[in-house]
């Protein structure tokens, strides 16, 4: 993934040429990583792997202004912001349209993947992440590479440019934080 932090700075100095070549290269990264974490997804769901990196890449390409990421981890930070937003707001609207809020929270043990976590799990989680993030940035990034976008420890880690020693902390830290945060929402 080197090329992608070369042409990431080609862009950011200006190279016009750069964008058209992130695109391919990144869109194939990212919808083979979709592919894999969406065939873990319940049958009958309506979301395909490619259609969740088209909407994130419309995200992400379509703003006014002009994009700088500095890094490979810094636009996978974006484009982990950017799926976590699709499915958050694909979660509640399917829940208006449903039945509501209020149904019963999650199992922190089956935490894995946001693609395999029912609508209610998934937005549990983001508003407990979004707590999180007040309090430990750095984990929260992590819980979105790995939850939202479905990373390993050792993928997100190389996103983010950290040991995955740091990575190992960061997910127990973020797990046991977020396991807390749900039970004081379910007993709320």
């Amino acid at each position: 993934m080197s090329d992608v932090t070369q042409l990431l700075n080609a862009i950011d100095a200006g190279d016009p040429k750069a964008a058209d070549q992130l695109l391919p290269l990144v869109y194939e990264e990212l919808r083979k990583l979709a592919a894999a974490k969406m065939a873990q997804e319940k049958p009958g769901q309506t979301l395909q792997a490619t259609a969740l990196v088209h909407e994130a890449w419309l995200r992400l390409a379509g703003a006014e202004e002009q994009r700088a990421w500095n890094s490979r981890g810094h636009f996978f930070g974006a484009a982990a912001e950017a799926m976590r937003r699709i499915l958050v707001d694909r979660a509640r609207q399917k829940l208006s349209l449903k039945r509501g809020a209020g149904a019963e929270r999650i199992n922190l043990d089956d935490l894995e993947v946001a693609a395999a976590a029912d609508d209610d799990t998934l937005l549990a989680v983001d508003e407990a992440m979004a707590k999180l993030a007040k309090e430990d940035l750095d984990s929260a990034e992590f819980i979105k590479l790995r939850f939202f976008v479905g990373l390993t420890n050792e993928e997100a880690a190389q996103a983010l440019g950290i040991p995955e020693r740091t990575a190992r902390r960061h997910w127990s830290f973020a797990r046991a934080w977020l396991h807390r945060e749900l039970l004081r929402q379910r007993e709320a």
